[in-house]
């Protein structure tokens, strides 16, 4: 899984972010990790140019996940500090491939439906 980071120029600190956004990312998302091609992160500060906007969640994680075959899943995450913004954003994630690949796994786990020529449920005299 390529993770590739996209930051806002009012988060800082992008070397030590890097590895830690992997770790949290493979920690959270390891057994996803071979149909998912590429997660992209994303994270900003949304309300970093209004004035006054210390009391409002203002860290946005956006969370994109390239599967393999399949179309992309995005959710994100905004809360007062990029941690818990990325935390959620992961949490969000992860449930949203079990959701998305378990309905998958699930098809393909069901035996076929009857044919036509078989009845649904047979009486026996």
């Amino acid at each position: 899984m390529q993770i590739q980071l996209n930051t806002d120029s009012h988060i800082s600190g992008r070397e030590k972010l890097s590895r830690w956004i992997e770790t949290v990312m493979v920690d959270a998302l390891d057994r996803f990790s071979d149909q998912i091609t590429r997660l992209e992160v994303h994270l900003s500060d949304v309300n970093s140019h209004k004035p006054g906007h210390d009391d409002k969640p203002d860290k946005r994680c956006l969370l994109e996940a390239r599967l393999a075959g399949r179309q992309p899943v995005a959710v994100s995450h905004q809360a007062p500090t990029l941690e818990q913004a990325v935390d959620g954003a992961a949490g969000k994630l992860k449930r949203s491939l079990d959701s998305t690949l378990g309905r998958l796994s699930n098809r393909k786990g069901r035996p076929p439906p009857p044919e036509e020529s078989e009845p649904l449920n047979e009486e026996k005299n």
